[in-house]
Formats: C-alpha cells, structure tokens, sequence
C-alpha cells in the first residue's frame, strides 16, 4: 500500500526487470510503493505476461508497458508514452541482464562473439539506454539505479557475464560524469546472490550460495531480499542527494572479506 507522506512520495519511478515475484525487481518496486512512489513497470516480447500476472501482487497494481532495450523504436515509443502518462520520471531501476547459455558455465572460451555481443548490448549497453530515457523524462533531476554483481574479481561459471557487468560498472561512472551537470545521479546496487529465475540460470549457483552463507560477516539469506530492495529503494530518494558514480555493496559484507 502506497505511504503518501513516504519518501518517495509524489515521484514517478520507472522499473525493469520483473518476471516473477522473487526477482530483485519485484522487491525494489514493492518498497518504492510503500514509501509513496507511483511505480511503472516494463516487460518484454513474451515474458512480458509474467510481468503482467506479477504486477497484479503489488499495491496499486501498476501499469506494464513494453520496453526491449535493445530495440531502438520501443526505446522512443516508451518515452512518448511516458511523457504523455506521467510527465517526467524520477527514478529508474536497471534490472536488464541476459546472457547466451554459451557465456557462462565451464568452458570460458565457449561463447563466441555474437554470444558476447548480445550478453554486453542487453546487459551493459542498455544503462546508457537507461540515461537516454532519463535525459528525456528527468528535466529536474533524478536516480538511475542498476542491478549488478561484484565485477572485481573473477568468479566460476559466471563468465562473459562478468565481463558485461564489469563494463556496467565502467559505464556507471561514466555516466554519472556525463548526467551529473543535470542533477541526474547513476549508481549500483552490488547485491550478494538471491535465489532468482536469473541465478537459476547459472551453473553450480549453490556454490554461491554455500560460500556467502559461511563468510559474510553479517550472514546471507539467498531467499531474503528485503536488505537490497530497500538500499536501492533509498538511492531513489533524496537521502542520497549528493551521491553518484558509486557502487553500493549489499552482500553481508562478504566484499570486504579476504582469502
């Protein structure tokens, strides 16, 4: 239920990357509604009926509008109907990730390029596409926030898709020197690993699971994302005024920890 005194309250937040009711996404929009904000989802070709049927179990049930990152005239489309909707936004999340089967699992030298292509236009290129939306729908100001996972180190099985992340997280400081003059702010949420359909799709994710359980300082639960929707929530607001080109760590602490 929305709060209308919250702190998100009065601001139009602009959500991707749901599917189901376990993706981070989902969380994010559940706690930007119940601190006030107004919450637009995107879905795409054929799971955009997952979104449709999840975005039924929020509090108002938002509308979904189609958006592939990757498709120019979507991209424009969006922003027409977005103008004539709301007006302008105040925030979006980046939750947009998919790699081929071929960038991850044991073999890193599987994935040839057009692999690695789509792994990096749908998973790091389409920050920028995040930016374009915003410089169109944020004339005041506002707070790109994306999704990504630890792109310092090298991890198993996860592959190409680190690499893509690692661009993304080039890419966020970039933009943040690029949109900062328009009081426009980018940063990351580095979450630690949640049982979602997107891990589920990664080779041997139980070890993931297994090592953040034991080394976090502050212990990890795999099926809790209260702690990261609620961190991304707060980069929304007005709390982080000052903040940009920054990675947020939401993993129990389990970055700060060596071998």
């Amino acid at each position: 239920m929305t709060d209308s005194n919250g702190l998100l309250a009065g601001k139009n937040i602009l959500i991707t990357g749901v599917l189901t009711d376990d993706s981070l996404a989902f969380g994010v929009a559940r706690e930007a509604q119940a601190h006030g904000a107004n919450v637009i989802l995107t879905g795409f070709g054929r799971g955009k009926r997952l979104t449709d049927r999840t975005a039924r179990k929020l509090d108002p049930e938002p509308p979904v509008l189609e958006l592939d990152v990757t498709d120019p005239d979507q991209v424009t489309s969006l922003i027409a109907e977005l103008k004539e909707s709301v007006g302008e936004l105040h925030g979006i999340l980046h939750a947009v990730g998919f790699a081929p089967e071929a960038c991850l699992g044991d073999d890193f030298f599987a994935a040839q390029w057009d692999d690695v292509a789509t792994a990096i236009h749908v998973s790091t290129y389409s920050l920028r596409t995040m930016a374009d939306i915003g410089l169109e729908l944020m004339p005041n100001g506002g707070s790109i926030v994306g999704l990504t996972f630890d792109a310092t180190v090298a991890w198993p099985a996860y592959n190409w898709m680190g690499v893509a992340k690692a661009g993304m997280e080039s890419l966020n400081r970039y933009l943040a020197k690029e949109l900062g003059p328009k009081q426009i702010r980018c940063n990351l949420v580095a979450a630690g690993p949640m049982r979602t359909i997107a891990a589920k799709s990664i080779p041997g994710f139980s070890a993931f699971e297994d090592e953040w359980t034991k080394r976090a300082p502050l212990g990890w639960d795999v099926n809790d994302s209260s702690g990261v929707a609620r961190s991304t929530m707060a980069l929304f607001t007005d709390l982080f005024s000052h903040t940009t080109g920054s990675i947020i760590h939401v993993d129990g602490g389990y970055h700060a920890i060596g071998a």
